[in-house]
């Protein structure tokens, strides 16, 4: 039985919100990437808390490419089992974004003494560590003008005399510019790395918890549509 734009409608639009799942997936994708490389490349973080919610998120971006083939499947078929599977898989996918988000939002609020210990150990091991842990240190100072967790000064036992820092606190970095130089204001820079850093991190875990919610929301619209077509295709509806 032909039927008039409603359902032929429902189906199209389920077509373009399949498109609009494979680029969410994609950004999801991309997203969870770049937090996880941003936790682990600026700041050694070793609280396995920090890693759960982009984790989570780059796996449901993953799991949406499948998740998309019932969708256009389903409805290019008219196939009233695809399409149910589809939204169900749909409907499990919003439960993992929302228990992401969740646990972005739960990891934030502890974030600043997760920083806190991780940078307090990475000057502790520091002179101890290999090239490639003292260029990450190094390049996190730089590119956040900082020095220390809290001032320069927590780099007293960096050196014998007890007034260096590593060059890369130098407001100009040149080599041994921080011999001797650990409270001059005018070479080094005073301000910590803590605040800096947990400021970053905050930024791009929010980016995670926005990017959850913003495709569930969008999930939740292609269920509404899925549904309809479910409907039509159970009352014996030709969708053409």
């Amino acid at each position: 039985m032909g039927v008039e734009g409603g359902m032929k409608c429902v189906k199209y639009l389920l077509f373009f919100f399949n498109f609009i799942f494979w680029l969410c997936g994609l950004a999801l994708i991309i997203v969870g990437i770049l937090v996880q490389v941003s936790l682990h490349n600026t700041v050694l973080i070793k609280d396995a808390a920090a890693s759960g919610a982009p984790i989570v998120i780059i796996v449901v971006g993953v799991v949406i490419f499948f998740i998309a083939f019932f969708g256009c499947c389903g409805a290019c078929k008219e196939n009233y089992c695809m399409v149910t599977t589809f939204a169900v898989l749909l409907v499990f996918v919003i439960l993992v974004e929302i228990a992401a988000a969740i646990a972005g939002y739960v990891f934030r609020n502890k974030l600043s003494n997760v920083v806190q210990d991780s940078l307090t150990e990475m000057i502790a091991e520091y002179n101890n560590s290999t090239a490639e842990f003292r260029k990450t240190v190094d390049n996190m100072q730089k590119d956040l003008k900082c020095c220390g967790v809290n001032s320069s000064t927590d780099w007293k036992h960096f050196k014998p005399d007890g007034n260096s820092v590593p060059d890369s606190c130098c407001v100009n970095v040149t080599t041994n510019c921080g011999i001797g130089a650990m409270t001059d204001t005018a070479k080094v820079h005073q301000k910590g790395c803590h605040t800096a850093v947990e400021a970053l991190l905050k930024k791009n875990i929010l980016w995670v918890i926005v990017a959850a919610l913003v495709i569930a929301f969008l999930q939740i619209m292609g269920i509404v549509f899925s549904c309809m077509l479910m409907r039509g295709i159970r009352s014996g509806y030709e969708v053409m």
